[in-house]
């Protein structure tokens, strides 16, 4: 099969399958990401550790690997000594190395029929302040400040070749009205992801429905949904965007369901892969069409996920 477009594969009938945590895999493979740059210091010194990760989320069944520029930022990287120049390239690495893993999975599998993407990550203005603002969204600044932070990895992630641009754990209504506008801006098709305290609020305390007003006839964004939340609150949060804005795609990639303890700086609780395969199944009875998880979801997480969406999936419309 021919690879599809992101808007090729949504008009497709089929569920899109993401990948889990890119963090996850890595802390699976050894590595310990305790920087403030969190994964996306390995496109500095561990890139093949990248590719590996997305490789393995490509095997799983995922047709999108989301890339590691999540916390790959101008003044992260201007922090450890590197000029302008060195981090766009390092922000544009992260876009290079997926695009690397699918290249070399597709060699190795050259009967593949799945249709694969990479997704480019642009996460939120507190994702590299390491305070924990990025999960409520009281970020104490002003639009000016957000569009700064965002405008110029905007403009190179949009020019990287990924196939669309994730814009991912936005907890606040504030960041995702400047997000609309910088959105409008760029090429590359686009979807928007909040982190919700519940099935009804984004973690700043907005009504979910206020986000998917604002981007129910934006020109770029194809998808719009919740990622980084409880599974428990998703089916709810999936309706009430489907009844504000129908004509919308809807992802979703939560947590595994494990509550973290920062105070151990550790994870209690259990989300075996089986249950989170059968959760995904709801979630597309729902009315979601992108699926996948996001932190403690590995590799296995995403093949249930793959295998209940295959086993509950109409037949493609291509």
């Amino acid at each position: 099969m021919p690879n599809m477009t992101f808007e090729q594969l949504l008009r497709n009938g089929q569920p899109i399958i993401l990948d889990g945590g890119l963090a996850t895999e890595l802390e699976a493979q050894g590595y310990t990401l305790n920087s403030k740059l969190w994964s996306a210091e390995l496109l500095l010194n561990q890139p093949q550790a990248i590719i590996n990760a997305h490789r393995a989320y490509y095997e799983a069944g995922a047709n999108c690997a989301i890339t590691a520029s999540y916390q790959a930022t101008l003044a992260g990287f201007m922090s450890l000594g590197l000029n302008a120049e060195q981090a766009q390239d390092l922000i544009l690495s992260s876009v290079r190395l997926a695009i690397t893993a699918r290249s070399e999975y597709l060699a190795q599998h050259p009967d593949n029929n799945r249709p694969l993407l990479v997704a480019a990550s642009v996460g939120p203005y507190g994702a590299p302040l390491g305070d924990g603002s990025e999960y409520t969204g009281n970020y104490g600044v002003s639009d000016a400040s957000l569009v700064e932070f965002h405008q110029q990895r905007l403009q190179w992630l949009d020019q990287s070749g990924a196939d669309v641009l994730a814009c991912e754990t936005i907890p606040s209504l504030q960041e995702a009205k400047v997000l609309h506008s910088l959105l409008a801006q760029c090429q590359t098709p686009a979807w928007v992801t909040f982190s919700c305290q519940d099935g009804q609020h984004l973690n700043d305390g907005s009504p979910i429905e206020a986000c998917a007003q604002l981007f129910a006839q934006h020109p770029k964004v194809r998808a719009i949904g919740v990622n980084c939340s409880s599974p428990l609150f998703i089916n709810e949060l999936i309706s009430r965007i489907k009844q504000t804005a129908p004509a919308l795609a809807v992802v979703v990639y939560p947590n595994s369901g494990e509550h973290y303890e920062a105070s151990t700086n550790s994870w209690h609780g259990t989300a075996s892969p089986l249950e989170c395969g059968e959760a995904a199944a709801s979630w597309q009875q729902s009315g979601a069409s992108i699926i996948g998880g996001c932190c403690r979801m590995g590799p296995e997480h995403i093949r249930q996920i793959q295998q209940h969406l295959q086993a509950s999936s109409p037949v493609s419309k291509l």
